[in-house]
């Protein structure tokens, strides 16, 4: 019983379901042994203490060695760890010593896209972009596009997600494409992009699976929900 309701929240392949029903416990066990563990989650839970150690011992070492580096492994550390103000405020200080690599201003993006500083979002994104449109397999595009989206810049925010549809591969950035496209009248072409990625499930090596499942999940709601419409 309990494989079955973990199947049924995580929805990995269908077989998995017939193999817990038919193989009864040794199936159960297979199938927790292969899907029911979450590697990607237990690495996280594993790191995560000896990040937080990490973050304790650059504190210090900013105090008596405040190098740009030790600020941007800070700041990159903090907003793994989601304190994204904390994380700002590290890559100020380390952008402020050096401004000669496009990653901190990346990751100040992300930090302040998340804190809802948009403005701020975009100038940094924008710098990011401008120098590799692709960078990050398209997720510093998609932030830019969804920060434009936010501040209500429409026509910026499609045309950055048509660039992003045209020449993405990434699961995620496709997927927001598609939702914006869905949310703007462009069904059709959402309805494309979702299916494609939904698509995926079929050919994707099980590891590959495990990491985009998120996505591959949403692009297949995405799907439904665009062909009851249409």
């Amino acid at each position: 019983m309990a494989a079955v309701i973990h199947w049924s929240r995580k929805r990995p392949d269908t077989f998995w379901l017939w193999i817990i029903i038919i193989g009864g416990i040794i199936g159960a066990l297979a199938y927790f042994l292969i899907e029911g563990l979450d590697f990607r989650n237990i690495q996280i839970t594993l790191h995560g203490p000896a990040r937080r150690k990490r973050i304790r011992a650059l504190r210090t070492l900013v105090i008596l060695n405040p190098s740009a580096g030790n600020f941007e492994e800070l700041g990159e550390l903090l907003l793994e760890e989601k304190r994204y103000r904390e994380a700002k405020e590290a890559l100020d200080r380390a952008l402020a010593a050096r401004s000669d690599s496009i990653d901190p201003f990346y990751r100040r993006g992300i930090a302040e896209f998340e804190l809802g500083d948009n403005e701020a979002a975009i100038a940094d994104l924008q710098r990011v972009t401008k120098a590799d449109p692709k960078y990050d397999f398209f997720k510093a595009a998609s932030l830019l596009a969804q920060a434009l989206g936010r501040l209500n810049r429409t026509d910026e925010a499609t045309a950055a997600f048509e660039r992003i549809a045209q020449s993405a591969t990434g699961a995620e950035p496709l997927l927001v494409a598609a939702q914006w496209f869905a949310d703007h009248g462009r069904s059709a072409e959402a309805l494309e992009i979702a299916a494609g990625i939904a698509m995926r499930d079929v050919t994707m090596p099980a590891y590959q699976k495990r990491r985009d499942r998120p996505w591959l999940r949403k692009a297949k709601a995405l799907e439904r929900s665009l062909r009851k419409k249409g």
